[in-house]
């Protein structure tokens, strides 16, 4: 049955979307799951919010994982939190990833993407996963207790993935926590030399761009080293951080882009150099701290 989702935007606005097919439709426990046929393509949506569409899910992801990937000194092992639809870890295996922890609250959800969405994981796929066949291993559990866990076990990571649906005021919804400063720190703490910490980080638009605003923030405070880039082709903005010095972050990574060993597909350098540089509201409140 067709059905129409309004997607809040901001204050008084709101983003209509016409589903004309649904194929998976739930209450997880964490949250409303919809996947259904949309102009864009099947497209998952989550409390009512566009999280990812068969037409554009590859330009949020690269944006969210190639910066962190040219601002790495090296790929070897990748955290992904969050991200149900399993692109991110996929990605980080082509890009040289030997070993990639995928970490997921939501079962259900990571499940229906891989039964109902044409990208990320297949079924058969996530049963590799889930049972560790591979380079990818599947963990459905609360990423603050997988990354606390990981510190206690001396684990290390070349590049750490936040990928959560966005910020918000409601104090029930759990992966609020996940965004925070103590939770960036620990994130640093299981992070190889090097290595690189990437977190989506909400909408450069004014009229939405809270979440951004108080990312940018809360990564500055935590890291020396902190690379904002705004996809030219989509309305979401990513942070990459060390927590070690980098003279020049944004000439690393378009000096390293050529060499990963995954060509990007839906960004370049020119996108990249264009992209880097923070809207002037956020800019302006980094400077006046």
């Amino acid at each position: 049955m067709p059905r129409r989702i309004s997607e809040p935007l901001g204050g008084g606005l709101t983003r209509v979307w016409d589903v004309s097919e649904v194929l998976f439709e739930a209450h997880t426990g964490f949250q409303y799951v919809l996947i259904g046929r949309t102009d864009q393509g099947v497209s998952l949506f989550c409390d009512d919010e566009r999280q990812s569409t068969e037409a554009s899910q590859l330009v949020y992801h690269e944006a969210a994982l190639v910066p962190a990937l040219a601002l790495a000194d090296r790929v070897r092992r990748v955290l992904v939190i969050g991200s149900s639809e399993g692109v991110l870890s996929q990605l980080a295996v082509q890009a040289g990833a030997a070993h990639v922890d995928h970490v997921d609250i939501d079962e259900t959800a990571v499940r229906a993407c891989a039964e109902h969405l044409p990208y990320g994981y297949t079924p058969a796929e996530l049963g590799r996963a889930e049972r560790g066949d591979g380079p990818v291993r599947v963990h459905f559990r609360d990423g603050w207790d997988f990354l606390a866990e990981a510190v206690a076990r001396g684990d290390r990571y070349d590049v750490v993935v936040i990928d959560l649906p966005d910020e918000n005021t409601d104090p029930a919804a759990q992966h609020n926590r996940l965004y925070g400063k103590d939770f960036l720190l620990r994130c640093a703490e299981v992070l190889s030399p090097g290595g690189v910490v990437t977190c989506q980080a909400g909408c450069p638009a004014l009229w939405r761009n809270d979440t951004l605003r108080t990312a940018y923030r809360r990564f500055t405070e935590a890291f020396p080293t902190v690379v904002y880039y705004g996809s030219d082709e989509q309305e979401w903005a990513f942070l990459s951080a060390r927590p070690d010095p980098v003279a020049d972050p944004v000439d690393r990574i378009l000096t390293h882009l050529p060499g990963l060993p995954r060509t990007p597909v839906t960004l370049d350098a020119e996108a990249l150099r264009a992209g880097t540089t923070p809207p002037r509201s956020v800019r302006t409140q980094a400077a006046s701290r």
